[in-house]
């Protein structure tokens, strides 16, 4: 059988053999986060050091490892496990209380708020060093969103005192459509109060390059627009190393997708929605018996039968900025009734600034 080779850092399967606390340690031994723990120390100064910082910010770590849902849970799993204790560097001596109160874990998650950027800090670090090991890293770009659901409830304009409430997310909506076999509109719509998460991720080593937590009304365009020139003005070394940027029907732009190629160099394969209010085909510019659909599959009309063949692709001319098409009756050998009459000789051009929407790079007419 054919073996297809995949890219990969590492086994799955090796880290998920390992037992939790093993992989803990992993963590906790090669995160980058020294420079985050010295800026908390240093504000710490010389004042009460009961749960030391470094302490706190492992257990937050295993509370992420080891899915806890609530600093509630994780205290728990704490007063439980001395070996968990002594990993994240609580005072083993003190037995379970050396684990933080909730008024800790609330001030010290207040306090990491306050040092965001040190925090992100640490993902891009990483995501650093991924480029200096892996080969090809940052080669395809794929970009999606997630629902995150709050575990609050919306805070009432009454509730001024009150900080269970949760006032930074919204409600979002998100619609999925589709055809079904007989024909018939299937549609179904799903709401959520939150937040939504937004990821740009390599696609062959299903590793982040970059995320934004927004919330669950932003717009995936809007969001992915953003993201791009974020990363252009931050880290440009990302989009420099691209190839391609994938994504799906809601990051269809017609903005995004010339953006990408005409000032990065990058090439969109984003799937393309159905926008003509009238189906069909519509002709090329400057070609009498040429004409392409919403898809950007381009056809050749017969002056003779009128039959609609798909024409052959040739390719993708960097140089020209032009799309290739071949006459389909040459490039696989039948006979055509109309070729004394065709005006296409051998092959025509479709400049992509015609409509950078449905003419991209990659062509998607093409099997590539």
């Amino acid at each position: 059988m054919a073996i297809i080779p995949q890219k990969q850092l590492f086994s799955w399967k090796e880290i998920e053999d390992l037992a939790d606390l093993q992989r803990f340690s992993l963590l906790v031994k090669y995160l980058p986060d020294e420079n985050l723990m010295q800026i908390l120390e240093s504000l710490r100064s010389k004042g009460r050091d009961d749960y030391p910082v470094r302490a706190i910010w492992n257990s937050i770590l295993a509370g992420i490892v080891f899915q806890h849902p609530s600093i509630e849970s994780l205290r728990r799993e704490l007063r439980r496990n001395a070996q968990l204790r002594q990993l994240c560097g609580f005072d083993l001596l003190k037995g379970m209380k050396a684990v933080p109160s909730p008024n800790a874990y609330t001030n010290f998650l207040k306090l990491l708020v306050k040092h965001t950027d040190s925090v992100n800090g640490i993902f891009y670090n990483l995501v650093e060093k991924l480029t200096e090991v892996l080969p090809g890293f940052g080669e395809t770009l794929a970009i999606d969103s997630k629902a995150i659901s709050s575990r609050s409830r919306k805070k009432s304009k009454r509730e001024a005192i009150d900080f269970r409430g949760e006032a930074d997310a919204d409600t979002g909506v998100k619609t999925y459509k589709g055809k079904r076999k007989d024909g018939t509109i299937w549609e179904t719509v799903k709401s959520w109060f939150g937040f939504k998460l937004h990821l740009i991720v390599d696609a062959d080593y299903d590793m982040p390059v970059d995320f934004k937590v927004t919330k669950a009304s932003a717009s995936d365009i809007t969001e992915g627009k953003a993201m791009v020139k974020d990363l252009a003005s931050n880290r440009p070394w990302v989009l420099d190393d691209a190839e391609f940027f994938l994504g799906d029907k809601g990051y269809d732009d017609t903005e995004l997708i010339a953006m990408l190629w005409d000032k990065y160099y990058v090439k969109p394969v984003i799937d393309i929605r159905n926008q003509w209010k009238i189906d069909g085909a519509r002709l090329v510019h400057g070609q009498s018996n040429v004409s392409h659909d919403y898809k950007g599959t381009v056809y050749c009309h017969c002056p003779v039968e009128w039959k609609k063949r798909p024409m052959a692709f040739g390719g993708f001319e960097e140089d020209r900025g032009t799309l290739k098409y071949r006459c389909p009756a040459k490039h696989f050998g039948f006979e055509c009734k109309g070729k004394d009459r065709c005006c296409i000789s051998d092959n025509i051009r479709i400049d992509i600034d015609s409509n950078p929407r449905i003419f991209t790079p990659v062509a998607r007419s093409s099997y590539k």
